[in-house]
This record gives C-alpha cells, sequence and structure tokens, in this order.
C-alpha cells in the first residue's frame, strides 16, 4: 500500500515539510498564526503513515525559531512514530540547530531524551533555504 506525500514549501512564519515514504523533513521558522491548523495535515499524514509503513524512516527536523505550541506538534509526531509497534526501531532523527543557539540545543536534547531512537543533534552555521535544500538533495540520492 502506498501513501501520497505531503510537501509544503516554506515560509516566513512556517517550516517547509516534506512527507513521504521513509522520508520527513521539517525544517524552517515555526510560528505559525494557527498552529493547530497549519500541523493537524501533518500529525493525520502520521497516523496515516504509521498504519502501512514498517521501512526505515529518515527525519530530519531544525528551526531556527520554534514557538512552544509548535513544539508541542513535533513532540506529537515524534511520539505517535516511536509509540507505534514495529517503528521505532526503523526510525533516525536528526536535530539541526544553529551552533550558538543554545535553547536549540537544549530543546533537541529533551525530544531526544524522549524518543529511544537514534537521534543525532547536529550544530550547523545557519537553518535556512540552503539547508534545506541541501538535505532534501541528499536524501533524494539515498
Amino acid at each position: 500500500m502506498h501513501i501520497e506525500s505531503y510537501i509544503k514549501g516554506p515560509t516566513r512564519r512556517t517550516p517547509g515539510i516534506v512527507l513521504s515514504e521513509g522520508r520527513i523533513l521539517i525544517m524552517g521558522r515555526s510560528i505559525p498564526e494557527n498552529p493547530g491548523d497549519f500541523y493537524t495535515p501533518v500529525i493525520n499524514w502520521v497516523n496515516d503513515f504509521t498504519q502501512i509503513y514498517t521501512g526505515k524512516i529518515r527525519i530530519d527536523l531544525g528551526f531556527d525559531y520554534i514557538n512552544t505550541c509548535s513544539t508541542k506538534y513535533i513532540f506529537l509526531m515524534l511520539k505517535q512514530l516511536v509509540e507505534t509497534e514495529g517503528i521505532k526501531q526503523n526510525i533516525s532523527v536528526t536535530w539541526y540547530f544553529e551552533q550558538d543557539d543554545d535553547d536549540m540545543n537544549d530543546l533537541g536534547l529533551i525530544l531526544r531524551s524522549i524518543t529511544e531512537c537514534p537521534f543525532i543533534l547536529k550544530g550547523t552555521y545557519m537553518i535556512d533555504q540552503g539547508l534545506y535544500e541541501k538535505i532534501l538533495l541528499e536524501s533524494e540520492r539515498e
């Protein structure tokens, strides 16, 4: 069974999102006016995805800024993935943060502690469109 991809380009207030078989990428700034409206399609997609997919899942997350409400939805998404039977052992997460941003590093550490799956924190010079596109290209080559 196949699940349709969900792709949403980044804006000044919202991250770029790519959800496809074996791939979850959410990167950019996350301060949507209504986080529930913005992230509900992501949560719904992950729910549907976990019902039919059992392969490896690469998750790349990176934010130059994320508000508290958005953090809740990222947590819910990760929780859904790691609590689904047969998926947790197939997940690898990379959390990108700007090297001098201690708050984003700390958030990554918190999320890593609750996921209990391979979770790499990767300091980078800048979370921007260039990094987003670079990670997309890398995943297409895999």
